[in-house]
């Protein structure tokens, strides 16, 4: 297939429905050029809306003529420091393929087994969680808390939340991936085909190949969710009980576990107003003790309800020596602060979708189109007491005007390899400061104040010797990315050269320089 650059008159001119490749040149004020980060802008030569991985294909074998040009794929946008942005290059648009793609029902030959969706890597997790609900009464075990990303866009990061503990990142919940790789080939690729490719791409950073397809594994859906939350004055008493949590039998344990640190006072974005379920609970503070600090906790558990229970047995969740095990019994020998208990019972779509209510109201703030200066780290159970000492309790003791994410995950869970760099504990802690920038002229630091800050939390952790990694890591020098990867570099490297050995994918994360290919030639 030709790649031809339109400008807008011809894009314009063109049918959609018959055009299986649409670049559009001028791309100066398009939507690739920025992200939901807000913190970098690169101008791409052109955004390719591809149809199919035939397409996706195409444009990389393009790209691969010349001697500059990168490629760039790009899910619905939420990436914070330009990862999905290709300067003077091709950006993707992977939504494209998702809305001409159907998901796919996949039951194994003879019937035995479980059931797996093949999904567009441009479809947003939400579309997959309604389709596979609505029309199968199925779903995936493994989820982010936001949905509104692309599978493919998770698949290359790792796709954590309160679930990983139990089920796994999302990257351990994928049967089988198609792959576009750096030298344009197109393949399909699973545990048992073409392994080392379908390992590099799951945490990839995208630097391997351009997920077109996923399939996904499917359990029965769960039909309602027993959501808690409690409340902590103490770090050392969260800790404990959460790390307790996570390390329980699977029959005795909880479906989800997260938690969050937050501010001992009435703000209603940094401080206890964040905490009640459902909204308009009250949360008394007087029943906090006196010695409590300025930073308080919230640990957040969810027990799963399936259809084939019985609505007598929505408090039993585990059965053990015939002995019936209650919410109530799993939370009794935990150390919370009594009364500052909080529950509701919501449906399972209700409950994966709740981030849905705090996006419409940034949107309607007007904080969700400020920049987003997020950080994410993982940090080793060994150092999470003293990251909290010197960070959530010292620089951070303010609140960031966004959630403080603080739970513990199992590396048992993660496959050691795919290409996410972890700590070496085998418990850690994902910490995610989720800023949301006030609107401009609404008071507040300015967004570069806050990119310090980040860097300032990261220098702290190098000063101290934490044991941690950065999650959608973002550095500019390639040592610091072989600082990241560790004693994982060198595979790296290896994986780089042998599925694009020009370097011409994802060029956002600047990990690679484009190699310029023999004969180069202009785009025609």
């Amino acid at each position: 297939m030709m790649l031809a650059y339109m400008d807008h008159a011809t894009a314009a001119a063109a049918e959609p429905e018959t055009m299986e490749l649409a670049v559009v040149a001028d791309a100066a004020e398009c939507a690739a050029a920025r992200d939901f980060g807000g913190l970098v802008s690169a101008r791409p030569a052109a955004v390719v809306r591809p149809a199919s991985a035939d397409d996706v294909a195409s444009a990389i074998q393009a790209a691969a003529l010349t001697a500059h040009l990168t490629v760039a794929a790009r899910g619905n946008g939420h990436s914070v420091a330009g990862q999905a942005m290709a300067d003077g290059g091709l950006v993707l648009d992977m939504r494209a393929v998702a809305r001409r793609t159907q998901m796919q029902l996949v039951l194994p030959s003879g019937g035995g087994g479980g059931a797996f969706a093949d999904v567009p890597g441009g479809a947003l997790w939400e579309e997959v969680l309604h389709w596979a609900v609505s029309n199968h009464g199925l779903a995936p075990a493994s989820w982010t808390d936001y949905l509104r990303l692309t599978v493919g866009g998770t698949l290359s990061n790792g796709g954590v939340s309160g679930q990983s503990f139990r089920y796994g990142p999302q990257v351990s919940n994928v049967a089988e991936l198609e792959v576009v790789t750096g030298d344009g080939q197109c393949r399909v690729c699973s545990p048992s085909a073409h392994p080392d490719l379908f390992f590099a791409v799951l945490g990839g950073l995208g630097q391997f190949g351009v997920i077109t397809r996923a399939r996904i594994p499917l359990s029965p859906a769960p039909q309602t969710v027993k959501w808690t939350r409690v409340v902590y004055s103490s770090f050392a008493d969260y800790a404990a009980d959460a790390e307790w949590l996570v390390t329980r039998p699977s029959e005795r344990a909880f479906d989800y576990v997260e938690g969050f640190a937050f501010c001992r006072n009435d703000d209603p974005v940094n401080g206890w107003p964040s905490v009640p379920i459902p909204g308009g609970a009250h949360f008394e503070p007087s029943l906090l003790p006196a010695g409590a600090g300025p930073v308080l906790y919230c640990l957040e558990v969810a027990l799963y309800q399936h259809h084939h229970q019985h609505p007598d047995d929505v408090e039993e969740v585990r059965r053990q020596a015939g002995e019936k095990i209650s919410v109530d019994e799993m939370l009794r020998p935990l150390k919370y602060v009594r009364g500052l208990e909080f529950a509701a019972e919501v449906g399972y779509v209700e409950f994966l979708s709740r981030v849905n209510r705090v996006e419409e109201e940034a949107r309607r703030n007007g904080s969700w189109a400020a920049p987003h200066p997020w950080l994410n780290l993982f940090i080793s159970a060994r150092d999470i007491a003293h990251f909290d000492r010197a960070v959530i309790n010292g620089m951070l003791a303010d609140g960031i005007d966004g959630p403080m994410l603080v739970y513990p995950m199992l590396k048992a869970k993660w496959d050691p390899n795919t290409s996410v760099a972890l700590p070496e504990g085998e418990i850690f802690y994902l910490v995610a400061l989720l800023r949301f920038c006030r609107p401009s002229g609404t008071g507040g630091p300015a967004v570069g104040e806050l990119v310090e800050q980040n860097a300032a939390v990261v220098d702290a952790c190098r000063r101290n010797g934490y044991d941690f990694k950065t999650y959608f890591p973002s550095y500019r020098a390639q040592s610091d990315w072989a600082a990241h990867f560790g004693s994982k570099w060198a595979r790296f490297v290896d994986r780089k050269a042998r599925y694009d050995p020009l370097a011409i994918l994802a060029p956002g994360q600047k990990i690679f320089p484009r190699t310029p290919s023999a004969g180069a030639r202009a785009i025609v």
